[in-house]
């Protein structure tokens, strides 16, 4: 029987640590139940917001040991599994499969940018060892990127491939993705891991997302996945631009991932401070990047007002037109009709 085909909401989850800056098992745990309870659809450890790398071997297999231990199969589990070489990484998905991931998730080599026969290369060689199903990372402005080509050679090559994560949020090179490997691999997922673009990417073919939005407020996450598959269109593009505006204050406005931790914190749980020293300018900044992350979550009834209260916002058309959307003629309507129009072009060429 043929595993599940990789759809949804799939969360990289943060990492809580303690004052000692440990693995903070039992908020990590509670943290797991959270998530599940509030819909997302799996779970994705050792993302780039789970800042994988600033934990070593061991402390990433015990971050999948103690969330699938605490999942106990209520939703998959796609885990990171990228490591320094290719006999690392397959050992690691040895033993992740050992815990019943559903797919772990390899990001393209790092800090050497290599060719693209180079990138394929390195996944073959994965792929033709793994015991577990293989999702390709794909972001670019942190590693060598996977093309076109290379991705259709992999989809057509190795079983084991049945998924790409692509976080470069390029929609027109998701659709040529999708236009090259699903006529051949029907079954093959696509995957976005670029918040500002969920809806969009829904639309012209991906099959869900791992979206950090989902880790602070993954009721609105899961709420927008539901609108756009079920084509509602206009709900889902108002909550696509509410989500936009949370995803920026927490991605641009300090060092990713602290945004996101403090946004965290205002949900209630204890994320210690990151393994990532900050200057004490820094700090200061935080401070008012969590009162206006307050503000932002309070609005949708996720958190208090702050004591002092919430300056007043800009309603959402009189943002967008600031923003020039207006002037550029891309109204809520028009974004409607090239939406519409790129799904049925899609679907005369058979690719939804």
């Amino acid at each position: 029987m043929p595993a599940t085909r990789l759809a949804g909401i799939f969360t990289p989850n943060l990492v809580p640590l303690d004052a000692r800056g440990r693995i903070h098992e039992a908020e990590l745990r509670r943290y797991t139940d959270w998530l599940i309870d509030r819909g997302v659809h799996g779970l994705y450890p050792n993302g780039s917001t789970g800042e994988f790398l600033r934990f070593n071997a061991e402390e990433r297999r015990e971050i999948i040991a103690i969330m699938a231990d605490q999942t106990r199969g209520r939703v998959p589990i796609l885990a990171g599994a990228a490591e320094a070489n290719t006999r690392e990484t397959i050992a690691a998905c040895e033993y992740y499969h050992s815990l019943g991931v559903r797919a772990v998730a390899i990001v393209s080599p790092f800090y050497y940018k290599l060719s693209p026969p180079a990138v394929y290369a390195y996944f073959k060689e994965i792929a033709d060892h793994s015991p577990v199903d293989i999702t390709l990372y794909n972001i670019p402005m942190f590693a060598s990127p996977i093309d076109v080509p290379t991705v259709r050679r992999l989809a057509e090559e190795c079983p084991r491939v049945v998924a790409i994560k692509d976080s470069s949020g390029d929609l027109p090179h998701m659709i040529r993705m999708i236009q090259a490997v699903r006529p051949r691999r029907p079954e093959f997922s696509f995957l976005t891991g670029w918040d500002a673009a969920l809806m969009p990417m829904l639309l012209i073919g991906c099959d869900g997302g791992t979206n950090a939005t989902s880790g602070i407020v993954p009721e609105l996450t899961r709420k927008l996945y539901d609108l756009t598959v079920a084509r509602r269109i206009d709900d889902a593009l108002a909550l696509q631009y509410k989500l936009i505006t949370l995803f920026d204050t927490m991605i641009y406005s300090c060092d990713f991932p602290e945004g996101f931790r403090a946004a965290l914190r205002l949900r209630g749980f204890e994320t210690g401070v990151g393994r990532q020293p900050l200057a004490a300018e820094q700090h200061i900044d935080l401070e008012g990047i969590s009162r206006t992350l307050q503000c932002l979550l309070a609005e949708e009834g996720f958190a208090d007002q702050p004591v002092n209260g919430c300056p007043p916002r800009e309603r959402s058309d009189a943002a967008l037109s600031a923003r020039g959307f207006e002037s550029q003629s891309v109204q809520p309507a028009n974004v409607e009709r090239i939406v519409e129009s790129v799904v049925a072009e899609l679907a005369r060429r058979g690719l939804t």
